[in-house]
């Protein structure tokens, strides 16, 4: 393809609606971990608030259809019941894929990543619809609205989720080059293998899934309590910058610098992965724990001071 041609087609991606199958977030154990993170932050420095946060979730409308019953597991200190709903919140947007509750291209925004032509932009996007900025927002003016409280448990799982899902790299970057003229979905399209006898798989679920598989209380419990160990919030001087898309520029800045290397890391096929460098999974897990514990600090946050309003 000319230099002239490539730069068409991206031109025209990036006023163009294009459908696209969703990529899929953190998996839900460590979407779960997000939650418990926050939750751990805010009973140490808000309590008041997670009290109204228990009380708002258990008025969702699916609370007796998809929580009850886990959460009232009678090997459970009423501690962990109430943490085991935020983590269960969080992970709720991906347990609903596929029914009204959905909304599919909420889940990330596609920064334009076309390094063949020296592009990394976030002044614009692919457009696929509402994106995660948007909808972060459109909850967050829920939860600080007079909504029933069954209304803003709906947003407060969507603000558990997205504020997860925005720190994750591949959720703010679409791959743009001549082998992905309409762009790899986020590394969806990415083929790649963690090791030569290992299965084709694409690097979005390699990054979703590199930190945990098991999504019980107990596993996801002990990734909140090893990340929050490993990075404290002394260890993270961003945790000044309040907004998401702040939040989305840094994660598409590590998607560039980490989870393509620079443009460096090389695609396979369907049929075959390329494999990974030696040294990837070392390098990049601990900055997927920092993410989460990133996440988990900067959820508490924000819904401290949503509900301080």
């Amino acid at each position: 393809m000319s230099r002239f041609g490539f730069s068409f087609v991206v031109a025209c991606l990036l006023v163009a609606i294009i459908t696209l199958t969703p990529a899929y977030s953190w998996n839900r154990a460590t979407h779960m971990a997000t939650g418990a993170i926050a939750y751990r932050e805010m009973q140490r420095t808000a309590p008041q608030a997670v009290a109204r946060i228990v009380a708002i979730l258990r008025r969702h409308p699916e609370f007796k259809q998809r929580w009850a019953d886990k959460i009232n597991d009678p090997a459970l200190s009423e501690d962990d019941r109430n943490q085991y709903l935020f983590m269960l919140a969080a992970r709720w947007p991906d347990d609903i894929r596929g029914n009204a509750y959905d909304h599919p291209t909420w889940h990330y925004i596609n920064y334009v990543y076309a390094p063949q032509q020296g592009m990394a932009r976030t002044d614009t996007t692919l457009a696929t619809g509402e994106n995660i900025l948007q909808a972060f927002d459109q909850n967050r003016q829920i939860l600080r609205s007079n909504a029933p409280d069954s209304a803003k448990a709906i947003a407060l799982c969507w603000l558990f989720h997205l504020t997860g899902d925005v720190h994750q790299p591949l959720h703010a970057t679409a791959l743009i080059d001549n082998q992905f003229p309409t762009g790899d979905r986020g590394g969806n399209l990415f083929k790649i293998k963690v090791q030569m006898s290992s299965q084709t798989i694409n690097l979005h679920s390699f990054w979703d899934g590199m930190l945990l598989g098991a999504d019980d209380f107990q596993s996801a419990n002990k990734l909140a309590i090893q990340a929050r160990q490993a990075v404290g919030r002394e260890q993270l001087p961003q945790l000044g910058k309040t907004d998401i898309g702040s939040w989305s520029k840094e994660s598409f800045q590590l998607a560039q610098d980490n989870a393509y290397r620079s443009n460096t890391l090389t695609p396979g096929t369907d049929q075959e992965g390329a494999v990974l460098p030696p040294d990837y999974v070392a390098t990049v897990k601990p900055i997927a724990q920092r993410q989460i514990a990133l996440a988990g600090y900067r959820l508490a946050d924000e819904l401290t001071a949503d509900l301080a309003n």
